[in-house]
């Protein structure tokens, strides 16, 4: 299997990269350096000049805030970069693997929600991934979508180290306390990935480590474990000032996955990750 990877400097295309290479898989990272997603004779020459059997598109447009004010950019690189993707990988009848978002839901009610639920999101950047999603299924069959949440990995940056970098310089760290998912480590999520690409049981998935937390409560367990003394005060959405709404429940189920693969719980991906870092 030869496997192409976009936005492979991201946190989770580099690990997919990463997997990969230690399981001997032929494949390609590729990034901003190598093609312009949002230019789509380059974009689709690379792809048909490499003859990947599978893409996993991870590139994206992921700054959710500027998205409200860069709203042309984050359309070209979310849907038209995705579509022009998915153009090429039909015309080489491989397989591709999107990465999408909780943030494709408004958050409503205290449920998970299922694969099956009616996307509708409240940001811009919500609606592109979910456009994006609307663009591979339209095009392809042999496609996996795949919403995750709450990413955190060694490379770039992240809430975990954003709270390690905090509670080094602060006493006292404010943390939203009424917006609950699951923390996703993407070493975890990577290794899925892998195994996904390998079947031909295509569809759309939820993956997410294993559990449900509030950030407040992501942000306590982080501490817990890397032993760092730091008050955490609890805080509701409303007293941080984003230009994006963000969904109060981003809660995903994942009963479609377990039929299939699993994922462990966040809490043991949040020491083994720490134990790298720290």
């Amino acid at each position: 299997m030869r496997v192409l990877v976009t936005g492979a400097d991201g946190q989770l295309g580099y690990d997919v990269v990463k997997k990969l290479k230690e399981l001997n898989i032929e494949h390609i990272g590729v990034d901003k350096e190598d093609f312009d997603l949002t230019n789509e004779k380059e974009t689709k020459e690379f792809i048909l000049d490499y003859q990947p059997d599978a893409i996993v598109h991870c590139a994206a447009y992921t700054d959710v805030d500027q998205a409200e004010k860069e709203k042309e950019l984050c359309y070209k690189v979310n849907v038209e970069g995705t579509k022009y993707v998915a153009e090429a990988v039909k015309e080489l009848d491989a397989k591709m693997l999107y990465i999408s978002t909780d943030y494709v839901f408004d958050g409503q009610g205290e449920e998970p929600f299922e694969v099956t639920d009616e996307p509708n999101p409240i940001n811009y950047y919500g609606e592109t991934k979910y456009q994006g999603e609307q663009e591979v299924q339209k095009l392809l069959n042999k496609y996996f979508i795949v919403r995750t949440s709450w990413v955190f990995g060694e490379h770039g940056d992240n809430f975990v180290k954003t709270m390690l970098k905090l509670g080094k310089e602060r006493d006292e760290i404010s943390v939203v306390a009424d917006q609950y998912g699951s923390p996703t480590y993407t070493g975890d999520l990577a290794e899925l990935i892998i195994e996904m690409i390998k079947t031909d049981r295509y569809g759309i998935y939820h993956a997410t480590n294993e559990g449900f937390c509030s950030w407040y409560e992501f942000a306590k367990e982080i501490f817990e474990i890397a032993d760092v003394n730091v008050k955490v005060k609890p805080v509701s959405s409303d007293e941080f000032d984003t230009k994006a709404k963000r969904p109060i429940n981003s809660k995903l189920s994942k009963k479609e996955l377990y039929k299939l693969f699993s994922i462990q719980n966040y809490e043991c991906s949040i020491r083994g990750f720490l134990k790298k870092i720290i």
